[in-house]
């Protein structure tokens, strides 16, 4: 079953390249959230992916979002991935690909067995404001839109609230 917006995303646990593990998505709960579950090191399009993020990570920050990836790829691939690529952000290690595709209803590939590309954008409290399953190689989110996104739903929910607050533009998105 694919999670859709609305939902409550589920827990998540997972070891975190530099140590430690990582809870999601309570782990950054009161934060807008981005998480993106990539094929693997190998794939030049989640490396792509990945550095866009990396790129956009204190817009991001400005807006009161997070990042967080995620993968099969064992601790040393994951760890090759952070270090060439310079990444900031968390990244996650080691899931098991069926119970994460049950989980969250990504689409799987059996052999070599890896997730296919699926993002999310969940809002503070955990819930999904925006998913993105991929079948294939290509198909994820990108950081520019996901950055309005965030800034539209922001404004929204504030404008919903009565006033905007600073870290938000109250100008239109184009």
């Amino acid at each position: 079953m694919r999670l859709t917006n609305g939902q409550h995303f589920p827990t998540i646990t997972a070891s975190r390249v530099g140590g430690g593990e990582m809870t999601l998505p309570q782990s950054l709960e009161g934060k807008w959230t981005v998480l993106l579950f990539y094929r693997g090191h190998w794939c030049p399009y989640c490396r792509q992916q990945l550095m866009d993020f990396q790129r956009a990570l204190e817009q991001l920050h400005e807006i009161g979002a997070e990042v967080v990836a995620l993968s099969v790829d064992p601790l040393e691939k994951a760890q090759e991935t952070v270090t060439k690529h310079h990444l900031t952000f968390p990244v996650l290690y080691g899931l098991d690909a069926h119970d994460i595709a049950q989980k969250i209803g990504a689409y799987i590939n059996e052999d070599p067995l890896y997730l296919q590309a699926t993002g999310f954008v969940l809002q503070p409290d955990g819930t999904i404001a925006v998913s993105v399953s991929s079948s294939g190689a290509i198909g994820r989110l990108v950081a520019a839109d996901t950055i309005n996104f965030i800034k539209y739903m922001q404004h929204q929910t504030h404008k919903q609230q009565g006033g905007a607050p600073s870290h938000v533009s109250s100008r239109p998105l184009v």
